[in-house]
């Protein structure tokens, strides 16, 4: 019998490793509570207008375009740094997943992205009375 672990990595899939740029694609972790699912992903240094986030029929796509100039004050270089990183993180929600209420926020580095259940994947719990 698979743990609960197992199935819930199954059914939110992760294509981590097929997205480019593997070794600068930050880190995410991925929970659950009783009303929603849970996406953190580890990128300090962007500004929140750096993300692009959509959603593709069932396919939650994280995107960063992020262009830097090294540029030191106006100072006289006989050589110039540019670097461009960008990267893609897709995440297959799983059919429990409301796409219609889906909220992000991005505060010290961190990229949260709160995925609401739908009513009828929420947990129920009630307290049973004894007879």
């Amino acid at each position: 019998m698979p743990g609960f672990n197992d199935v819930f990595d199954s059914i939110f899939t992760d294509t981590f490793f097929n997205d480019r740029l593997t070794t600068r694609v930050p880190a995410a972790n991925i929970s659950e509570t009783e009303d929603h699912y849970h996406v953190e992903l580890a990128a300090p240094g962007l500004k929140k207008e750096e993300f692009k986030l959509n959603l593709d029929r069932n396919v939650l796509n994280v995107a960063v375009e992020q262009g830097n100039q090294n540029n030191q004050g106006g100072k006289n270089y006989s050589k110039r740094e540019y670097s461009y990183n960008s990267w893609v993180r897709s995440f297959t929600l799983p059919d429990s997943a409301n796409a219609e209420s889906i909220e992000a926020t991005y505060t010290d580095g961190v990229l949260k992205i709160d995925i609401a259940k739908r009513e009828e994947a929420k947990i129920v719990r009630r307290q049973i009375e004894i007879k």
